[in-house]
């Protein structure tokens, strides 16, 4: 009934299940099954049982036989089976067993009987995280074997040849069954798709999909993430990006390290990145210079090894982390705490074994089939480490079989501090400590690898003599969501953010209550979190990075709940900073940057019919910008504008919302630009100046209610740039941009003059005047609209001009200020204060725009009231000189 309901049909016991299920494409009541006991724990990786093999149903799975006939017997660990489209009484099995008999097996009397074809151990390489075969749609004889690298056969499993695909560790192959040239291969880098039977292979670079083991966030302005990625490298992202998108370019790079490890990066240097991978290696590399370095605290190679005869037992995921009051000392995590002083020279333990320390589980990985020697089962270790934000020296460490130990005196003593009821062995997989208060801690663990899929969350607040459980499984985080990572908001006591299996989860009560957070992010495993600059920073496993911008709803909480009239939240600080403002478009997009400028939030308790403003004033009291859920009038969007907004480009204020909720909003903390003349030609448009750093008024008001909060705007903290510089940029931009809107005004005079005379001049003729009359009214009217015109002339380009014309025509007093304009704005990527020559350029255009304007004030004060004595004389209406708006420029 299409998945409505199931019957369980074949059951071996409570650790082997099927793995693999095929059927017979001739016949769909013919079905074989791979089963495997796979256990996972934290210490080892079990592949194998005697239940294991391949066992095949008749009657549409109702009943189920375990084949033999020549499959091997005993121990069976991992199975693939695969059925031929082409013939379906051959069948493959890629088995894992005992007694050198893994190895593709082949029946060709549909499983009556089999036959080891093949035992090329690149087949079976690692058997539990792989074996799977496939067999092509259409020849028998070819069969597909995906393991560390992709093999194919031609000759029925005879002989193999390795496919290259973009990405080791092959897991998956689906063929067409229509044209077996199109095919997708699944493997530890993504998906890939061949349109040529595997001679090439699309990128894998369009797939946000990377597993990352933790995460860092440096102090950078904007800041990077790094982390570790599981089966490539460790990898650098921004945060944000000057161009609109974020792409794989060459900001993104490697640090060092390798797949698996925790990063730190120095404080004081971002080029400075200590990396770590298993075994122990942690790499310190300077970006700068390119040199790297390998400094593991005791260089022993651990892979293959039996961890209780190991020196130093560093895990898969070892913590690495640079103190937060020496950014000189370091600290590696074995089940020693590490340190050194002096970037990895050298290195000093300043701790016992702080684990349960239990031998049975410090034995070889893997079995009872095939060792696994990655290091990824070395148990008995220190997974998590902090060093208190408050006070040097005082450490906390959580192991990964169920250990909480604390330093108060720099290491020289440890105490345990495990709560009463922390699960027995329970993971530790990170430690929290407060920036509100000294002595108060957050813990996540996890116990999923023994079969306990509960949340764990603890909280102290008095260096761990006692503990408070945050997760009962019915406080909002279910049963089942184990926690990976929790962490306190350090700009909000108490407002708690967890990281589970299944997704984010917050708390504003400090843990007694939860609820889901999950907003647009994936259903995905967190699996660390950090706060940096308001922002909430996440990595996950499978679905790379992502940034939750501005917290600040989160941290006015409590002023949303007791308000029951609309509210404007207070608006965290804005940078003036020219980086890119959420555009995601292109073939190579990886990311979507914040919105620039300033994000500010309103919330309504209803719907509203009201209009809805925010006005934005200046220091001086000055009108900003205003933003309003009132559709504007004006004229259609031109064509431009209008391809802009297809591309999903903004082309200009969206309206506010008035429905009930929370709400957001941005300034791109520029003015308006300034009003030009009509038909002016301008080349590469205007650019909006932007707002100097200081305080600024945001305005919200909802019919006659209103509410106000203050907005600072700081200057970019990448540049050296003096405050007065933007002080002078602006006011030469007013300057400039009041002449333009000037000369904008005086051309609409002069518009609407010549247009009022030239109306004259119609309509005398049907007058009731002598010829002489009439020849004086169009002599004067002549003369006034030849003179305007050449006035016109001076004050801006009336031809249209194109860059290839040769007569071109120059460029007149407004295209020229605009032009200044433009040079001194950059394109709105401009700080500094305008150059000597903008400043020679500007006094010299003020000086022919007043007298330009002088002139036409003569013409208009003169000749146009000459003009209208004539017409007063002969009872004819006058011209209406429309009068000026702004004050005349010194």
């Amino acid at each position: 009934d299409g998945g409505a309901t199931w019957e369980h049909v074949l059951f071996l016991n409570d650790s082997t299940g099927i793995v693999d299920v095929v059927m017979n494409p001739s016949n769909p009541r013919i079905l074989f099954g791979g089963a495997w006991r796979g256990e996972r724990k934290p210490w080892t990786m079990i592949s194998g049982g005697p239940e294991g093999g391949v066992y095949k149903s008749t009657d549409g799975g109702d009943t189920w036989n375990k084949l033999g006939g020549g499959l091997p017997e005993g121990i069976v660990g991992k199975v693939g089976v695969a059925v031929s489209p082409a013939n379906p009484e051959r069948v493959w099995a890629i088995v894992e067993a005992e007694n050198d008999q893994s190895g593709l097996y082949r029946s060709d009397n549909g499983g009556t009987s089999w036959r080891r074809v093949s035992t090329e151990k690149g087949l079976y390489t690692r058997p539990w995280y792989y074996m799977h075969v496939f067999a092509d749609p259409t020849d028998e004889n070819t069969v597909w074997v995906p393991n560390v690298l992709l093999y194919k056969s031609l000759d029925g499993g005879q002989n193999f040849t390795i496919v290259p695909t973009p990405h080791p560790d092959s897991h998956v192959l689906w063929i067409n069954p229509h044209d077996t040239d199109i095919m997708i291969e699944g493997d530890d880098g993504g998906a890939t798709v061949t349109l040529n039977g595997g001679r090439t292979w699309s990128t894998q670079r369009n797939q946000p999909t990377a597993e990352l083991y933790r995460l860092t966030v440096d102090h950078q302005f904007p800041y990077r993430l790094y982390g570790a990625q599981q089966d490539n490298t460790t990898v650098s992202v921004p945060s944000r990006i000057p161009p609109g998108t974020i792409s794989d370019t060459e900001l993104e790079f490697q640090v060092g390290g390798g797949e698996s490890g925790h990063i730190a990066v120095d404080p004081r240097d971002p080029n400075i990145v200590y990396a770590g991978s298993f075994g122990g290696f942690i790499s310190r590399v300077d970006l700068a210079t390119g040199e790297a370095r390998n400094i593991i605290a005791y260089p022993e190679l651990q892979l293959g090894q039996r961890p209780s005869e190991l020196r130093y037992r560093f895990q898969w995921n070892a913590p690495i982390l640079i103190s937060p009051h020496d950014p000189d000392v370091i600290y590696h995590t074995s089940q020693m705490v590490h340190r050194s002083r002096d970037g990895g020279q050298t290195w000093e333990t300043i701790s016992p074994d702080l684990t349960a320390n239990r031998p049975e589980h410090q034995d070889f990985a893997g079995g009872p089939i095939t060792r696994d020697g990655t290091g990824v089962e070395v148990y008995g270790t220190i997974f998590s480490f902090q060093e208190s934000p408050h006070t040097a020296g005082e450490l906390w460490a959580g192991s990964d079989d169920g250990r909480i130990h604390i330093s108060r005196d720099d290491g020289a003593t440890w105490a345990v501090v495990t709560p009463d009821d922390f699960p027995e062995g329970a993971t530790v997989n990170s430690i929290d400590l407060s920036a509100h208060a000294p002595g108060r801690a957050i813990v996540a663990a996890y116990r999923y690898r023994e079969f306990d899929f509960q949340p764990y969350i603890f909280k102290t607040d008095d260096y761990g003599q006692r503990w408070e459980l945050l997760t009962d499984g019915e406080n909002g985080i279910p049963d089942g969501h184990f926690v990976r990572v929790a962490r306190e908001d350090p700009d909000r006591l108490g407002l708690l953010y967890a990281g589970t299996e299944f997704g984010m989860y917050v708390s504003a009560d400090d843990g007694q209550h939860w609820q889901s957070f999950q907003q647009n992010l994936p259903v995905t495993p967190i699996t660390d979190i950090q706060l940096r600059g308001g922002d909430l920073v996440l990595s996950t496993q499978g679905r790379s990075f992502w940034v939750l911008d501005d917290l600040s709803p989160l941290h006015q909480l409590d002023h949303q709940a007791a308000t029951a009239s609309a509210h404007l939240l207070a608006p965290r600080e804005a940078y003036r900073a020219f980086l890119g403002g959420g555009f995601n478009f292109g073939p190579n997009r990886r990311g979507q940057n914040r919105p620039t400028g300033a994000i500010m939030y309103y919330s309504l308790p209803e719907e509203t019919e009201s209009p809805v403003t925010i006005a934005i004033f200046d220091a001086r009291g000055d009108t900003v910008t205003t933003m309003s859920s009132e559709p504007r009038q004006g004229p259609p969007p031109g064509p431009f504008a209008q391809l802009l907004a297809r591309l999903g480009f903004p082309t200009g204020p969206g309206l506010l919302s008035k429905a009930k909720g929370l709400h957001r909003f941005s300034w791109n903390l520029q003015y308006p630009t300034p009003t030009v003349p009509a038909r002016t030609v301008v080349f590469g448009g205007i650019s909006r100046p932007t707002a100097p750093p200081g305080t600024y008024r945001v305005v919200l008001t909802v019919g006659d209610w209103s509410m106000t909060q203050d907005l600072t705007v700081r200057a970019d903290p990448r540049l050296a740039v003096n405050e007065s510089e933007y002080i002078a940029q602006f006011e030469f931009l007013e300057q400039a941009g009041g002449t333009i809107e000037r000369l904008a005004d005086r051309m609409d005079a002069l518009r609407s003059t010549r247009e009022q005379v030239q109306a004259v001049q119609a309509v005398v003729e049907d007058a009731e005047l002598d010829s002489v009359a009439i020849a004086g009214v169009n002599a004067a009217a002549d003369s006034i609209v030849g003179k305007l015109a050449g006035v016109e002339g001076e004050m801006q380009q009336t031809k249209s001009v194109s860059f290839y014309d040769p007569l071109g025509y120059p460029g007149k007093l407004t295209a020229q200020l605009i032009y200044l304009y433009g040079a001194v704005t950059g394109g709105g990527l401009t700080n500094s204060r305008p150059t000597d020559a903008s400043y020679q350029r500007l006094e010299l255009l003020l000086v022919e725009t007043n007298d330009v304007l002088r002139r036409l004030q003569v013409i208009l004060e003169t000749d146009v009231e000459a003009f209208n004595q004539l017409l007063r004389e002969l009872d004819l209406p006058p011209v209406v000189v429309k009068k000026e708006q702004r004050e005349v420029i010194p």
